[in-house]
């Protein structure tokens, strides 16, 4: 059974990998960007000093075989508790009682296969503008209220690989990044130190599932080799593979400006040809 890793983090990847990478045969494990300062997830970990929750939480009800699990994702509308996530509080309250937090966020979720954060270290996200300016902040990366262009992201503190994700990076045949907002889900996860060590230690070989789109304020007016180059030099190892996108339905498309060859591969995008060309691979 081949061993594949998964790493991102928001809604992206979920929804076009594990959602039915899971029914694969394949032994699956996911790492998780944990560095949300915004919204619920970000409001606990400032309150309590945690990783943020709310990646993990997606990838985990993903994965879970609760029945009626959707429940989690109930946002409380009212209240002291307005603006927060069922899920996300349930998270906090493992992440602050148990002493195995991982496997105890598993165990609760009913996992089929395990999700681990990328780091346990509360840093912060920080991008330096082609302008000069330094934001700080996930939050201010994933909604913007910059014009320059981003030059490069950094973390305001040294945070290290959970010992387990750097566990399974080394036993994987294969490792997916994406899909996912290029600098405040996936890059993040590069900057955690060690994830750069073990990618030139592993055997496996590396697919990045590009976006469909851009994004406003992080990626304006990218191509193909755009999120190539910068995936790349973060990783500290070329890819192997790159999936990009050669339908015409969305708002502000990614123009590819890549062919077809041994390792550019163009693809409808869709969660089903995704992780059918991925089998053909694997």
């Amino acid at each position: 059974m081949k061993k594949i890793v998964c790493l991102g983090g928001g809604n992206a990847m979920p929804k076009a990998v594990l959602k039915d990478l899971k029914n694969k045969g394949v032994d699956l494990s996911v790492i998780s960007a944990v560095l949300d300062s915004g919204g619920s997830s970000g409001k606990l970990r400032e309150e309590y000093g945690i990783i943020a929750v709310g990646d993990m939480r997606r990838a985990l009800l993903e994965l879970s075989e609760i029945e009626n699990k959707e429940i989690f994702d109930y946002r409380f509308e009212k209240g002291f508790l307005k603006g927060h996530n069922l899920g996300n509080l349930i998270m906090t309250v493992i992440l602050l009682k148990e002493k195995d937090k991982v496997s105890a966020l598993n165990k609760y979720f009913r996992t089929r296969f395990k999700v681990f954060p990328a780091t346990f270290d509360n840093v912060n996200l920080c991008a330096e503008l082609e302008s000069g300016e330094i934001i700080k902040g996930e939050t201010n990366i994933d909604i913007p209220k910059h014009n320059s262009k981003i030059k490069k992201v950094f973390l305001d503190k040294e945070a290290f690989i959970y010992k387990e994700a750097y566990e399974k990076i080394i036993e994987a045949d294969f490792v997916t990044i994406g899909p996912g907002d290029l600098y405040s889900s996936l890059i993040q996860i590069l900057l955690v130190s060690g994830i750069k060590e073990v990618f030139q230690k592993t055997k496996a070989k590396v697919i990045y599932i590009c976006n469909q789109e851009n994004k406003k304020g992080e990626t304006d007016n990218f191509k193909v080799s755009d999120f190539e180059k910068e995936i790349e030099k973060y990783l500290g190892r070329d890819l192997d593979y790159i999936f990009f996108n050669t339908s015409k339905k969305g708002i502000d498309l990614i123009g590819f400006d890549v062919y077809n060859d041994n390792k550019h591969i163009g693809l409808d995008y869709d969660s089903k040809n995704i992780i059918n060309k991925l089998m053909e691979i694997i």
